[in-house]
């Protein structure tokens, strides 16, 4: 059931110290981990961007951070990558510390959401570019760019075509060969996909997580989209006000939030608050039988909020029974390609979101009385003062 309430989530398992002492691997991991954040602090004038954060990241994981804007994503990973410097704390590569080492010397790399190409270079040499630096000679770095071109899955015929005869899918294409040039220890990606159109978008999600298979790679990624972050990455990290607020993997911190920022933040959801002077436990706007409610363990001390998914809520037929349920009036209908929405107004005022199936659509009119029901072994308890 997942009515557990942790005192907290971000446990060592997740990557984040909570005692200030540096963060461990996670215990499942047998190698090294490749980055270590420890106690690491930004500040600009009186501003505080960064607060103390810790994090471990494993060798070849999918690391997505995501959080809303000033939250301290962009400040992170500039620290990250060597274009800032921290005001304390450390970042560790493997054994090696590297927060002193400048952008140039760090085994990392980052793709920019303007991707930074050579408009006046053909593909090859934007991709050989890294390498002709590092002076691989001619031979070399094209048998190199020909197999990066095969990575990314752009014809090797492009070698010769200019970049900015390039739609915008080849041209981040181009980027994170040209990046895979370099031979990073960790890629760094910020909002690389944010100004393509949707369609491609989408293809391009799945097609960084096939390349981050296929390399073995650790990536972090950096984006505002929700989806993205669950499409692609093994764990997802929140930001808030300069750290972390939970780290974990997508069906977790979807399922299980923490706090009524992530559980929020993670999609629409139902909260429904504790309400005072209660004999036994008892939450806003919805109602469950006591004896549910001792069977199911729920504590009478217990202060926080009920949360339910939409698509845990259903519209109870007449004698159909839940362990917690409301009485209400149906003031909306959205069609989600496959999915249905309702909007259900209780009495309180409080709208309650009803996602089910296309094939479970059901017939209503404005003002349509209704009930609304949920299980609790579907629900889950954030506990908050």
């Amino acid at each position: 059931m997942n009515l557990v309430t942790p005192a907290r989530l971000l446990d060592e398992k997740a990557g984040v110290s909570h005692s200030g002492a540096p963060p461990v691997p996670r215990a499942m991991t047998q190698t090294q981990p490749i980055l270590r954040i420890v106690d690491l602090k930004k500040t600009f004038d009186e501003f505080t961007a960064l607060d103390s954060v810790n994090l471990t990241v494993d060798d070849g994981e999918f690391l997505a951070i995501v959080g809303p804007s000033g939250s301290g994503k962009t400040t992170l990973i500039r620290l990250l990558v060597g274009m800032e410097e921290p005001t304390s704390g450390e970042i560790w590569l493997k054994d090696r510390r590297i927060d002193d080492v400048p952008a140039n010397r760090r085994p990392t790399c980052m793709v920019f959401q303007s991707l930074a190409l050579f408009p006046h270079r053909s593909v090859g040499e934007n991709i050989e570019f890294p390498l002709k630096i590092r002076g691989v000679d001619a031979a070399q770095r094209r048998a190199r760019a020909l197999e990066l071109l095969d990575v990314v899955r752009l014809p090797q015929h492009y070698y010769d075509k200019r970049s900015q005869q390039c739609s915008g899918g080849e041209r981040q294409r181009v980027a994170l060969a040209r990046a895979l040039a370099f031979d990073p220890e960790i890629l760094f990606f910020d909002e690389p996909l944010s100004a393509l159109d949707f369609r491609l978008r989408k293809m391009l999600e799945k097609e960084l997580k096939d390349l981050h298979q296929r390399t073995g790679k650790t990536f972090i990624y950096i984006t505002h989209s929700l989806e993205e972050a669950m499409v692609m990455s093994d764990r997802i990290a929140i930001m808030k006000s300069g750290g972390f607020e939970q780290i974990g993997p997508a069906e977790e911190i979807y399922a299980k939030p923490k706090s009524r920022f992530v559980a929020e933040f993670m999609g629409e959801v139902n909260l429904f608050h504790t309400r005072d002077g209660a004999a036994s436990i008892a939450f806003e706007d919805v109602s469950i039988d006591p004896a549910v409610a001792k069977a199911r363990g729920l504590s009478p001390e217990f202060k926080g909020y009920l949360m339910a998914r939409p698509e845990s809520v259903r519209l109870l037929a007449a004698g159909e029974v839940a362990d917690a349920t409301a009485d209400g009036v149906i003031e909306s209908e959205y069609l989600l390609g496959s999915r249905m929405q309702y909007l259900v107004r209780l009495a309180s005022g409080y709208k309650v979101t009803v996602e089910l199936s296309r094939e479970n659509r059901v017939s209503w009119e404005p003002g349509a009385r209704t009930r609304i029901g949920f299980d609790l072994d579907r629900a889950h308890l954030i506990q908050e003062a």
